[in-house]
């Protein structure tokens, strides 16, 4: 008996009954919608999280540098004088471009990875550039570099979300819904935003 009761008094709650169906409904589609979009919440989620951050890392890329040694190099033809910087690091690589920066400062491309070589002391910075496993990935969905059927894609996903959101506020009823703390709840989320833009605008 306790446990029908219990049962009772959630359907209630929710306002499964014959009377609302509309409720019901919007339950299924809240539910289903939310295990649909779950993996591309922690995507968008996790990408936000790096990206606001940009400026205490690179969210895409793991840029790491060191200091090589390749003794005084001559100052002329930029492609020799890398050909010679190449030999004696014992770099195969081939270079896709070696530039003068300045008169005793040759810069080196090779395949994400950067040779600065200081010509007069022979000292070489050598910067690599690889991507950041999964947080490339992730921010290359979520800005929209792919554009295309993406676009599409995202747009569903947030049309998605405002779904979650509106039903979300719907669904239950009495002190545990919108009409008890619920709408304190979004006043809130409301205020908020509204309070940094006062005070940053």
């Amino acid at each position: 008996m306790a446990a029908d009761a219990k049962r009772h008094g959630a359907e209630h709650e929710i306002g499964q009954g014959p009377r609302m169906s509309w409720r019901r409904l919007l339950v299924v589609l809240h539910r289903d919608i939310g295990y649909l979009c779950a993996g591309l919440t922690v995507i968008y989620a996790l990408s936000g999280i790096a990206v606001n951050h940009i400026e205490d890392w690179n969210p895409n890329y793991d840029v790491r540098r060191t200091t090589l040694e390749a003794g005084t190099v001559p100052v002329g033809d930029d492609e020799a004088t890398a050909r010679i910087v190449l030999d004696r690091l014992k770099i195969i690589d081939k270079p896709r471009a070696a530039v003068w920066i300045s008169p005793a400062q040759l810069r080196i491309f090779l395949e994400n990875r950067t040779l600065t070589v200081d010509a007069p002391t022979g000292r070489v910075d050598d910067e690599h550039v690889s991507r950041r496993p999964l947080f490339f990935q992730m921010n290359f969905l979520h800005l929209n570099h792919g554009k295309g059927v993406w676009t599409w894609v995202a747009d569903v996903y947030a049309a998605a979300l405002l779904l979650l959101a509106l039903s979300g506020i719907v669904i239950l009823r009495g002190p545990r819904g919108f009409e008890g703390r619920g709408k304190w709840l979004v006043l809130a989320g409301l205020v908020i935003p509204l309070v940094f833009l006062w005070w940053k605008t």
